[in-house]
This record gives structure tokens, C-alpha cells and sequence, in this order.
């Protein structure tokens, strides 16, 4: 059972989170990473649902990448985003039902 004893007593892995809960603070970041726990998704099926210009889920997307919570590959020329770790699905899951 986990009781945080590890997190307290290790101040750069407190610092790591910090730094993905803040990647994930904005909500157009929080809104993209959502979609993503359903799958892959482009710029263009990923702006639909989100009601944003391309550009902004562009932008959006590219934090994300630097702070290595998603991950790009190429297919027919389009850019496809997937989530670079799958227990962003859990950590999502988990912040929805708060």
C-alpha cells in the first residue's frame, strides 16, 4: 500500500511531479491529454473536439512533448500523438473523479 514515505523523503522525484502536474495544469493540455487516453489522435482530430484552432492544439502539443508526456510519429504525412506513458490514463482518471 502506498504511503508517500518515498515522495517525502525524495525532494527530485517531488520536483519531477510538480513538473508534469504543472505540463498538465493548463486545460487545453489537460483537455488534449484526455483525448489521447483514448488512443492516437492528429492536430486535426484532436482540435475538433477541443473547439480550438490547429495552431493552439499545435502549441498546446508541442509543451507537452518537451515535458515528455507525449510522444509524435508520422503516418501518411500527418503527425499522429499518442501518450508516452499509458499511467497518464490513471493519473487522468484519477483527477476526473476528484
Amino acid at each position: 500500500d502506498w504511503n508517500g514515505a518515498r515522495l517525502v523523503g525524495n525532494p527530485d522525484r517531488a520536483s519531477q511531479i510538480a513538473e508534469v502536474l504543472k505540463a498538465l495544469a493548463h486545460p487545453i493540455r489537460l483537455r488534449i491529454v484526455a483525448l489521447l487516453c483514448g488512443g492516437e489522435r492528429s492536430v486535426t482530430d484532436l482540435a475538433g473536439p477541443l473547439a480550438c484552432p490547429q495552431a493552439v492544439v499545435s502549441q498546446q502539443l508541442r509543451i507537452l512533448r518537451m515535458r515528455q508526456l507525449v510522444e509524435v510519429s508520422r503516418r501518411n504525412g500527418f503527425a499522429i500523438y499518442r501518450l508516452a506513458d499509458p499511467r497518464l490514463r490513471e493519473m487522468i482518471r484519477c483527477m476526473d473523479s476528484h
